[in-house]
């Protein structure tokens, strides 16, 4: 099993592909990856906010859904089981799992087990991905719909960043600006490239108080 943690990830291709059918009860789609530049396949609601929390925070180099299958025994019986997703990041390589709480079974845990063993062996991490706080959902789509790259014209990023510095809050920062709705656009986008800070552990509003980037 070691010899899969040298394997060529760029280039590879899923184990196996979606089946997307009509009369599932999952919502499949593509996602992009601005930290990829590639479409990514999801095939629940659940999948799709994962990818767009790895975009934001995850420092992304690689993403594989559907990476590999496995083929483990448990209880005296062969099962198989295909992790969602493998990612190669800048901070290590991690298995991911997505399944929401309510929906784990017993055999659920025992292919989450095979997998976190798969991946010590590897010298990867293991995560299982089983729910997200409702204001985290939020907040990340707010960002994530200003995502793409964007124009200064009216060259308010330095009034913006500058401001941070002052640890005024959202609204603030925009209604200082002449053309506040654009800054509330170009706030966002300064939160999801990382070059603003916010306290993401409260939900994302008005009265969030900037803070300036980290430095890494």
């Amino acid at each position: 099993m070691a010899s899969l943690g040298q394997a060529p990830w760029v280039g590879s291709v899923p184990m196996r592909g979606f089946a997307w059918r009509r009369d599932q009860r999952h919502r499949p789609g593509l996602e992009y990856m601005v930290s990829t530049g590639r479409l990514h396949g999801f095939e629940s609601l659940e999948e799709d906010w994962l990818l767009r929390g790895l975009d934001f925070c995850g420092r992304v180099q690689i993403l594989l859904s559907q990476p590999f299958r496995m083929r483990f025994e448990a209880n005296g019986r062969w099962r198989r089981h295909t992790p969602d997703y493998l990612v190669v990041s800048d901070n290590g390589v991690f298995v991911v799992d997505v399944r929401p709480a309510g929906l784990i079974k017993s055999e659920d845990e025992e292919s989450f087990a095979a997998a976190h063993e798969l991946s010590l062996v590897c010298g990867w991490r293991y995560v299982v991905v089983a729910g997200w706080s409702p204001h985290v959902q939020a907040s990340l789509d707010a960002m994530y719909a200003r995502r793409r790259p964007m124009s200064d014209p009216l060259n308010l990023r330095p009034g913006l960043l500058a401001a941070a510095e002052q640890g005024v809050t959202f609204r603030e920062a925009a209604m200082a600006c002449q053309f506040w709705p654009v800054a509330r656009a170009q706030l966002l986008n300064l939160l999801w490239q990382r070059r603003l800070g916010v306290d993401l552990s409260e939900p994302l509003t008005d009265a969030s108080r900037l803070m300036p980037a980290e430095v890494s």
